[in-house]
């Protein structure tokens, strides 16, 4: 597992991949907020280069998601779309409660594979 460590130790962000057959994995750490959001998006730039399949966004230890964070989701996945000759598939597993309701309200769980823990 390849560990990608924030730029700015002061972000309560971290990201790790790793490659499961023709999937990426991404387990993220922390929150997913205002001031990480565009660091994951900056993240997720560099990264669908090297993407050749589908990506798996593990949220098992993602405790908070706000607007910006959803934002930066939705950013994903309309990039995942437009890679490859058919796009890729986004999915986010292990989602806690209070961060699955986030996901249910806005709505996302009706465009994206969502599942909970």
């Amino acid at each position: 597992m390849e560990n990608n460590v924030n730029k700015n130790d002061d972000l309560p962000l971290e990201i790790e991949k790793s490659h499961i057959g023709n999937k990426t994995a991404l387990y993220i750490t922390g929150r997913i907020d205002t001031q990480t959001a565009p660091e994951f998006q900056e993240y997720m730039d560099g990264f669908f280069d090297e993407l050749d399949g589908d990506l798996v966004l593990d949220f098992s230890d993602v405790d908070y998601l706000s607007s910006a964070g959803l934002r930066a989701i939705l950013y994903v996945q309309k990039r995942m779309k437009t890679l490859g000759d058919d796009g890729f598939n986004l999915s986010i597993v292990n989602v806690n409660p209070a961060v699955m309701e986030v996901f249910e309200m806005t709505g996302f769980t009706d465009v994206i594979n969502v599942s909970a823990k």
